[in-house]
């Protein structure tokens, strides 16, 4: 008993009931047309279940079939917050058109399935009430009431005692047959493999965007806090008025570039428009490399090559990296010597940068970090390469890229 329980406090259970019953309307208008509802014989009701099935299959041809079925079985078969218990989130049916011929197909099965399952339903549904009508008039001293397919004979009041057994048993074959419905939705309105493979590519879509975000406020903000200590630092030793003021600017500047890279990806998660600044690219490399000047880095630049031809993409994200990998200089290394070198021909773009390994800076690089991995992830993406790593006693990141 107790576990008969649980099924008549759950929505569920009468949303699948419902969805069964709503099934068997067209068999009961097509019959109510021909050869009608008025006692028919057991051969008229074959008639009845089978008469509707190329209607049927005729609409399962139109496209959006598929989909007012998947919405309307995601809705009444599968827990949800319409239901008294939660579902797990995914009821596995599409609720796309159909793209297919093997779409269709599955579709009109299901219909099929749906029709003659929802008359079953409907015909027993209507037998058992009758049952516990009868019943009831016969507890009340009426006989013949409701005409059920069992007789009541007699009449007397201990038949009330048995009024709820037609009913239990109506609403456990409702339960098991809207369960069994629920697993044939799955098998037949599920998403096929066109559908899976189109949300597969959606969700590693939604993780790339992710990642770059990630490595987009690491690069920028990463960049501007070391800058803002650096020169911090370096203002407080140095105890010059002219040199604080400099200070003080690069901060101000670095920090306002920080604030427009985060305000661009908040719009971004935030799904509106983007704001009208531009990503910098290494056009504007001479930012950073002024930025590092200040902070007490002696940069040795050399440009090579028309940076102007660099598609946008690639010249944004080697921007990215140059910033990464002097921000991992000032971080680790200190105001040390750089030298840096982007070289552009017609095929590819390179980016070095070295500078000397100090103990401190061979301890924290020994096993990488986030913004290694991200120069490496950057350079993947764009179908390029980069090496990070010792190289004669000097720190190298060394980036290649291909421009076509």
């Amino acid at each position: 008993m107790p576990g008969l329980l649980p099924p008549l406090t759950r929505a569920v259970t009468y949303t699948r009931w419902l969805h069964l019953l709503v099934g068997s309307v067209v068999p009961f208008v097509c019959a109510a047309i021909y050869p009608g509802l008025v006692r028919p014989s057991p051969a008229d009701w074959v008639l009845i279940a089978v008469l509707p099935v190329p209607l049927v299959l005729a609409a399962a041809m139109v496209p959006e079939t598929r989909r007012a079925e998947g919405l309307q079985a995601q809705l009444m078969l599968f827990p949800g917050p319409h239901a008294r218990v939660r579902g797990d989130g995914a009821s596995g049916v599409s609720a796309a058109p159909s793209a297919s011929w093997s779409d269709r197909a599955r579709t009109g099965l299901w219909l099929v399935l749906r029709l003659e399952a929802g008359f079953a339903v409907a015909l027993v549904t209507g037998q058992l009430m009758a049952l516990a009508l009868s019943l009831a008039g016969a507890a009340a001293g009426e006989t013949g009431v409701g005409d059920p397919p069992l007789r009541v004979p007699g009449a007397g009041w201990a038949y009330g005692l048995l009024i709820p057994v037609p009913l239990l048993v109506l609403v456990v074959l409702a339960t098991g047959a809207g369960a069994l419905m629920a697993a044939a939705a799955r098998r037949l309105l599920g998403p096929s493999a066109k559908e899976r493979l189109a949300e597969l590519e959606e969700r590693t879509e939604r993780l790339l965007e992710r990642n770059r975000i990630a490595r987009e406020l690491h690069d920028s903000l990463g960049h501007a806090l070391t800058l803002a200590v650096v020169q911090a630092g370096a203002a407080r030793a140095a105890g010059n008025p002219d040199f604080t003021d400099r200070a003080l600017e690069t901060i101000e500047e670095s920090g306002r570039a920080a604030l427009e890279d985060l305000e661009r990806v908040l719009m971004i998660l935030r799904e509106t428009t983007p704001p009208a600044g531009a990503r910098p690219a290494l056009g504007d490399a001479g930012r950073l490399l002024d930025s590092a000047r200040s902070s007490g880095a002696r940069i040795d630049a050399e440009v090579t090559g028309p940076l102007e031809r660099v598609p946008g993409p690639v010249s944004r994200e080697g921007y990215r990296i140059l910033q990464e990998a002097l921000t991992n200089v000032l971080r680790h290394a200190g105001p040390v010597p750089v030298r840096v070198r982007i070289a552009v021909d017609e095929a590819r773009l390179r980016l070095e940068v070295r500078n000397p390994l100090t103990a401190a800076a061979a301890v924290a690089v020994t096993g990488g970090g986030s913004g290694l991995r991200g120069i490496r992830e950057r350079a993947a993406l764009l179908g390029g390469e980069a090496r990070t790593g010792q190289d004669e006693g000097q720190w190298l990141v060394h980036v290649d890229l291909p421009v076509r």
